[in-house]
């Protein structure tokens, strides 16, 4: 198996969203972007399979001399994972940089340390980390000319990150994290145990109510940031936002009955809004 054939397979396996936005891409850009993807699950994995904080450290940090031997591929360190080779070619055509991939890794790493959120302040560094620079990595792929692209590109992924922990709030519970910001569980009358014990309530409803309005308030400020000109290069987050939007939706819809069961899009549906997303530009 080559590192793409590696890296498609592990974005196959995922089901994510993310997989279906670029589908639509250039040959070179499909692969460019699913080795970035397959980066952001193979750090964040170690994560989340590894019951030891210490062996997840070490696996982490194993992963940033990965990175360093991305950069230095050539001049005698050569990277041994298949996803970091695929990345070499990929960080030199698309001007990825370790910086960028390290931050990444930061924010898989603050998983280590906190399974709390103090405030929405703290909770957005961490989105930055490990959402808000995919989308800056993404949108080099993706090409843009004006700069302000980059500002759509960091609003977007932070709305990206808000609506995985909307929807994965019963998930991340049972693996005692609790990623809603402490200070807007006490303004609205939940407790951490009713987190941890599925109590969904009329103020959890209400808490998660105003997470979706925060999520769709990041979703249009970086549509009203993103330049008309690069609109048909960034056309794959437009397509990812289609769907999280739709998946939004159907949560509030629903009643924020998201503590006992995961809301999904069916892969078809995920494929039909992709599709017609990239159709309209």
């Amino acid at each position: 198996m080559t590192p793409d054939q590696y890296c498609q397979e592990k974005a196959i396996q995922s089901g994510s969203s993310f997989y279906y936005s670029f589908l639509y891409l250039p040959s070179e850009k499909r692969r460019a972007i699913t080795a970035l993807y397959a980066f952001c699950r193979e750090v964040d994995d170690v994560v989340d399979e590894c019951t030891d904080a210490s062996v997840a450290r070490t696996k982490l940090a194993w992963w940033r001399q990965e990175v360093a031997a991305i950069f230095d591929a050539g001049h005698g360190n050569e990277p041994s994972h298949p996803v970091a080779k695929a990345l070499v070619n990929v960080s030199k055509t698309f001007n990825l940089t370790a910086e960028r991939l390290n931050e990444i890794i930061d924010g898989m790493e603050m998983d280590l340390n906190y399974n709390r959120y103090a405030d929405f302040e703290t909770l957005r560094l961490y989105c930055y980390h490990v959402a808000s620079v995919v989308g800056l990595c993404s949108a080099e792929i993706f090409g843009y000319r004006n700069p302000d692209t980059l500002k759509y590109a960091q609003d977007l992924g932070l709305a990206f990150q808000l609506t995985n922990i909307i929807r994965d709030v019963g998930e991340d519970a049972r693996r005692d994290r609790i990623y809603l910001p402490q200070d807007e569980l006490v303004r609205f009358g939940v407790s951490n145990e009713d987190i941890l014990h599925s109590r969904e309530t009329d103020g959890f409803r209400q808490l998660m109510e105003f997470q979706i309005e925060r999520a769709e308030s990041y979703y249009a400020r970086a549509f009203a940031a993103l330049p008309p000109e690069d609109r048909k290069n960034q056309r794959p987050g437009i397509v990812m936002a289609a769907i999280y939007q739709t998946l939004l939706k159907e949560i509030k819809e629903d009643g924020c009955h998201i503590m006992r069961q995961r809301v999904s899009l069916t892969p078809m549906r995920k494929l039909w809004i992709a599709w017609t997303t990239w159709i309209k530009g």
